[in-house]
């Protein structure tokens, strides 16, 4: 059985208008895009998915930022795929993220300090699990 991962295509990569881009870099690796919506995120899905973090100070700007439009969410399907999206998207730190990776090409960092950085992925099997339950809770 393959494997599957969370992709959250982060709401400055939809302004941006990279959705279709991202959606190419997975599709031109072969993995299988299961599912895909167009999603606003409300604070109850984000204190789930963020819940390691909502206690720090940090976290009410992740929370606005996340619910600054819309986000697209997607399950992807294929061998090693939480791995795979992982090292696709780059590093969290736009500054740090290799040229060719998704955050590499398509996030920077702002004079406000926010980290918007494009995407999400999962960071394990599961993590992977446990988000797409959050994002799909009737489709799977």
């Amino acid at each position: 059985m393959a494997e599957q991962t969370l992709v959250l295509v982060k709401p400055d990569g939809v302004k941006m208008g990279h959705i279709g881009d991202i959606i190419t870099m997975f599709e031109n690796k072969q993995y299988r895009i299961k599912q895909l919506k167009d999603v606003h995120a409300t604070k109850e899905q984000l204190r789930e998915h963020y819940s390691h973090l909502v206690d720090k100070p940090f976290y009410p700007e992740i929370e606005e930022y996340m619910m600054d439009g819309s986000l697209v969410a997607m399950i992807i399907e294929g061998t090693d795929i939480v791995h795979a999206a992982h090292l696709l998207a780059g590093a969290t730190n736009p500054l740090d993220a290799e040229s060719g990776t998704i955050r590499g090409m398509y996030a920077r960092t702002w004079d406000d300090g926010v980290v918007r950085n494009a995407v999400h992925t999962s960071d394990s099997v599961e993590s992977a699990q446990r988000e797409i339950k959050i994002w799909f809770p009737n489709d799977i």
